[in-house]
């Protein structure tokens, strides 16, 4: 296996370990990164997405013991069972949607222009929701009732999920959107955060499986090593990124987040201008 490109796979698997799960964007950071270090490799957009699966893997480890109770459904605890439902709930509405009109999104909202739009937009929300958080006594919600994930009712896993939408918009986020969503609907922070987690095991791997098989024709046995590669690398990082995540929310707030996408946003329009980076399609 040529050995830059493996290195290029090391470093993409950080990018979307480290971003998944930050209200950040991970394919914003992926695709500015895959320019940069001009990775073009024949299957880089299907790799780009696999590795994502890496992601999912680390959330599924990190909750292994609440995900083994829940069993999808099969458990006869009450709690784990409207969890795994929620889960379901929750992933519905961007799946359907997604399907629908993921061949118009690619074609027609899939340029720097729209995603540094939606990265400064989804800045600018995050400052104004967090502003509106700091009025409020710390560590309380709008949703007295909602104390931990297993407090969710299918409605509101519902209004998650729609909210999620907004994440087929690219480069607004869809750890962003789920958890800055379920905050503006009332939940705790750290409940926003987990359930987020939760619900990108069934997103995460339903957008890698799809996008493999869409790109099935694409690839080749000698592509595993380096789809390996990038997948583990993404674990790892991922599972940091989470671990750190979980302590960074229970005493911060998501403000350096938002100042983070303005800037990132502006940076995505120069580079662009400049003819830094390519776009996947152009």
């Amino acid at each position: 296996m040529d050995l830059m490109l493996l290195a290029k796979a090391i470093a993409l698997g950080i990018v979307e370990g480290l971003t998944e799960f930050l209200p950040i964007s991970s394919t914003g950071h992926l695709i500015l990164a895959s320019s940069l270090l001009r990775f073009d490799h024949h299957a880089a957009q299907v790799f780009e997405i696999t590795i994502q699966a890496g992601a999912m893997l680390a959330v599924v480890w990190h909750y292994r013991a609440p995900l083994a109770a829940t069993a999808f459904g099969l458990t006869s605890d009450p709690a784990r069972r409207r969890l795994a439902l929620n889960l379901l709930v929750a992933f519905v509405p961007a799946a359907v949607l997604g399907l629908l009109f993921g061949s118009f999104i690619k074609g027609h909202l899939f340029n720097p222009t729209t995603v540094a739009i939606a990265f400064v937009l989804g800045g600018v929300v995050i400052l104004l929701v967090e502003r509106s958080q700091r009025r409020r006594p710390r560590g309380t919600s709008r949703r007295a009732d909602i104390g931990t994930v297993d407090d969710l009712t299918p409605r509101d896993a519902l209004r998650i999920g729609l909210v999620q939408c907004a994440a087929l918009i690219p480069g607004t986020s869809r750890s962003g959107a789920t958890i800055i969503g379920s905050m503006l609907l009332g939940l705790p922070r750290q409940v926003a955060t987990e359930f987020s987690f939760y619900l990108g095991i069934p997103t995460l791997f339903a957008a890698a499986a799809y996008s493999t098989w869409q790109h099935r024709h694409a690839l080749r046995l000698d592509d595993v090593p380096l789809f390996a590669t990038g997948t583990m690398v993404a674990f790892v990082s991922a599972l940091t990124c989470i671990r750190w995540l979980i302590r960074y929310v229970s005493t911060h707030d998501f403000s350096p987040f938002g100042w983070y996408r303005i800037a990132f946003g502006a940076l995505i329009l120069l580079s662009s201008a400049a003819g830094w980076m390519s776009w996947p399609g152009s």
